[in-house]
């Protein structure tokens, strides 16, 4: 299999997917018809960047939902790892395990990436808004995970 993932587009179908969430529920993309939702793709839970970055949807929680966004993390971690990581920060969204990173792939979150100026294949933190009918409105690739909360928010026009 090859480790360039296609990229996704505004206007495509997201891709379906039902993973284990942290509590061991399972979690589809379809549960979320009706409603918006913002996936995000993440490398590692417990990592700086990536407590960063869920520690700030976290915060953004409020303010998204009240815009009518759900949010869902997904990271390649194990349901244990992520029900550690989603109770030490006291998370109130789903995080999804997605091991064998089939839906990364899907999303073209999965691929060449350069990291302390090395390149290697790994996870793309990426983050995917998605309309009331399963269709991606945003797609971002590469997004920094300092700041990059409140820059989607800009962009989806919701203030604090």
């Amino acid at each position: 299999m090859s480790d360039i993932s296609p990229r996704l587009t505004a206007g495509t179908a997201a891709p379906e997917f039902t993973l284990t969430a942290h509590d061991g529920t399972r979690v589809s993309l379809s549960d979320f018809v009706g409603r918006k939702v913002i996936v995000y793709f993440y490398p590692a839970a417990g990592t700086p960047g990536c407590t960063t970055e869920t520690c700030n949807f976290r915060d953004a929680l409020n303010s998204l939902g009240s815009s009518g966004y759900d949010v869902v993390g997904l990271s390649k971690d194990s349901v244990t790892d992520l029900a550690t990581f989603h109770a030490e920060h006291r998370l109130t969204f789903p995080l999804l395990s997605d091991a064998d990173l089939a839906i990364h792939r899907a999303y073209g979150a999965y691929g060449t990436k350069v990291l302390y100026g090395e390149t290697m294949t790994g996870v793309l933190r990426s983050t995917f808004v998605i309309d009331e009918k399963g269709v991606i409105t945003l797609a971002l690739y590469n997004v920094k995970a300092t700041g990059h909360v409140e820059a989607l928010r800009k962009k989806l026009g919701i203030n604090r």
